[in-house]
């Protein structure tokens, strides 16, 4: 599968789409307005960066407690119930006076449950499509969450400019909504990908297996660790440039719908197998020039260079799927967008408390080359050799296939 047409004639794949992009548009109305809000309130980085990014904390908890769900709800019912709490979490995020332990609290609530949603989504995304036609797929939903970042943020801006943080938290509740009817609407009922009850137990099983494979092991530290201190950088947009904001949060996004347009549609599987490491170091490289405090329309252009650099996660992504058995694949998939939203949540705070202490240009300057660093250390283990020689038996000592 190689073309557009062919991607958005299979059964299924449209609603599937229209259902992830809008709830994207709701998550980043809502988490930009968020944002605004705790800045105006309490004018601290740190606590802007993590009520933006906080519910990526909470995906550790879901990860190692309760994905074992992601391969055993029926996917159209969890995508439903994922969105509707999601939207319902937002609007209570509204309420005038809410004191910040509620504010977290509920974040925290929203991590855990889109911990969960992650698998089951990616889990879907692989049995609506043909294998051969899962990187063009992803690569379209990342290009989507370009396309709806920028457009969420845009469209943000306008609403806390015209309406109010409280407004624009309103508008991205009643996305939630649209996406979780979207979502029953347009999806067909599949029964579960693996028989039995999900438990904490189960989810332990697996994750232990999933990371039993050195390659594999390699994999999800490389889509976790650089991707997520890059996305530190980003959480400090707004203590960086507040009346700005908006537009770097739009540039970023630009750039990441660059590369995923590139590198799912254009790339031929010779070039791409060389180009994960370089990627991975574009993510990162332009954000050094911050050391210089640019000024917004040079920080615009670093941002979008530099998130071209997100391709990256794509070419790793089809090489975890290459590693990973079928019946797990939904929680491999759901580990990875765990341990990635984590990781992002993490090096939010750490960056947050970074400008604390220094400055916003200090603390992304430093996060952008902690980033270079992990990625120059993890690249001999990701060279496509190595990936080749762990496809069979030792990628998966449990199952005794690499598939």
């Amino acid at each position: 599968m190689r073309t557009y047409g062919q991607l958005f004639r299979t059964p299924e794949f449209t609603p599937f789409f229209l259902t992830c992009s809008v709830q994207v548009a709701a998550t980043t109305v809502g988490g930009l307005a968020l944002a605004t809000l705790v800045f105006r309130s309490t004018g601290s980085a740190l606590l802007s960066a993590l009520s933006m990014f906080g519910p990526s904390l909470a995906q550790v908890l879901g990860a190692t407690l309760l994905l074992s769900a992601a391969d055993r709800l029926p996917p159209r019912s969890a995508m439903t119930a994922v969105a509707l709490v999601v939207g319902a979490g937002t609007a209570v995020l509204a309420v005038p006076g809410l004191p910040l332990w509620a504010v977290f609290t509920v974040l925290l609530v929203e991590g855990l449950v889109t911990s969960v949603g992650g698998g089951v989504r990616y889990g879907l995304l692989s049995e609506i499509l043909p294998k051969d036609g899962y990187l063009l797929g992803r690569s379209v939903l990342n290009m989507s969450v370009g396309t709806m970042q920028i457009a969420g943020y845009a469209t943000g801006g306008v609403l806390l400019a015209v309406l109010s943080p409280r407004g624009a938290l309103l508008t991205a509740a009643a996305l939630g909504v649209a996406s979780a009817v979207l979502a029953a609407a347009g999806l067909s009922s599949r029964p579960p990908r693996t028989a039995g009850r999900p438990s904490v137990a189960e989810t332990w099983r697996t994750n232990s297996r999933l990371w039993s494979s050195p390659a594999r092991r390699t994999v999800f530290l490389a889509l976790w660790v650089p991707n997520g201190l890059i996305v530190g950088c980003e959480s400090l947009f707004v203590p960086y440039d507040p009346g700005n904001a908006g537009l770097l949060f739009a540039c970023a996004a630009f750039g990441m719908l660059i590369g995923d347009t590139l590198a799912g549609r254009f790339l031929p599987a010779r070039r791409r197998e060389r180009l994960g490491a370089p990627l991975r170091l574009l993510l990162a490289v332009p954000y050094l020039v911050f050391v210089c405090h640019p000024a917004a329309p040079f920080a615009a252009a670093a941002a979008t260079l530099a998130s071209i650099g997100f391709a990256s996660s794509l070419l790793l992504q089809e090489s975890l799927i290459a590693l990973t058995p079928d019946d797990i694949q939904g929680q491999a998939l759901g580990l990875d967008t765990s341990g990635r939203l984590t990781m992002q949540g993490v090096a939010a705070a750490l960056a947050g408390a970074v400008a604390q202490y220094t400055s916003p240009a200090t603390a992304i300057t430093v996060m952008a080359l902690a980033s270079v660093v992990v990625t120059l250390a993890l690249a001999p283990g990701l060279r496509p050799e190595r990936i080749t020689a762990a496809l069979g038996p030792a990628a998966d000592p449990a199952s005794g296939s690499g598939r």
